[in-house]
């Protein structure tokens, strides 16, 4: 399995990354993907993922800080890519109107000017939205994105999935199909989305899986698997099948291109 959605930013993990690592491969976890939300935390997390050989990350700038976005960030990102095998995707990227911690004409002067990043490196994006379905969306369908893409974290229905599938994007599955107070949505959804579309997340340390007893203080990647087994339930499938598959999709799409 591949963690496709993880926050090392945090200092639980931080306090001792050697251990931190050693706990997800144990567990069956074969690789994380680790999320940018700006370029100093890129930075950071190209200075530490670069040791570990399972450890990659996204760079670019998520919708909450689109008001720092400046011209030159393009020019950095893609010198950035051009370096660094190790960033393998454009984002988090996106339109979050939910919050507007930056406003939305800056979300979307941001958002543009990272989906054309994403064009020129030839990158998949890593796509935030929340309360912007409509805009994210037109505007993606009017972009050229030559390697696709993954919704992150994704917890719509059915009709938004289907409308980013055929946006040719990935999904992004985490612990909120485990959450009995508002997935029903996702849950009708997850029918509709077809395996090789299907990539699995834990949003570490946030949206723990409920049904983990003892209960965490916090989410992990090692937690990666009870995610695997509510889609392996709901799909009516093994969980060695979506082992499998999800890290088929995750090869695909983030390091074929390589």
């Amino acid at each position: 399995m591949f963690d496709i959605g993880v926050n090392l930013d945090h200092s639980s993990y931080l306090d001792n990354l050697d251990q931190f690592r050693e706990d997800y491969r144990g567990e069956g976890v074969q690789g994380i993907l680790c999320i940018a939300s700006n370029m100093d935390e890129a930075q950071k997390l190209s200075t530490l993922c670069t040791p570990y050989e399972d450890m990659h990350y996204t760079l670019g700038c998520h919708p909450h800080h689109a008001s720092s976005w400046q011209e030159q960030d393009s020019e950095a990102l893609l010198n950035a890519f051009a370096r660094d095998r190790k960033a393998v995707a454009v984002g988090e990227m996106g339109l979050d109107f939910n919050r507007n911690y930056s406003t939305p004409t800056e979300q979307i002067h941001a958002f543009e000017a990272q989906l054309i990043v994403a064009e020129q490196a030839q990158k998949p994006v890593y796509l935030h939205e929340r309360d912007a379905f409509t805009e994210l969306t037109q505007r993606l369908a009017q972009a050229t994105l030559p390697q696709s893409g993954v919704i992150h974290c994704f917890t719509g229905d059915k009709d938004q999935l289907r409308r980013y599938l055929d946006l040719g994007l990935s999904v992004g599955i985490t612990g909120w199909l485990l959450d009995e107070r508002r997935n029903q949505e996702l849950i009708e959804a997850l029918t509709y989305l077809p395996l090789d579309r299907l990539l699995l997340e834990t949003d570490a340390p946030y949206l723990l899986p409920r049904n983990i007893r003892p209960r965490p203080k916090r989410n992990h990647p090692k937690f990666l698997r009870y995610i695997a087994a509510a889609v392996a339930e709901l799909k009516g499938i093994s969980l060695e099948e979506v082992q499998a598959v999800t890290q088929a999709n995750t090869q695909r799409l983030f390091f074929s291109a390589r």
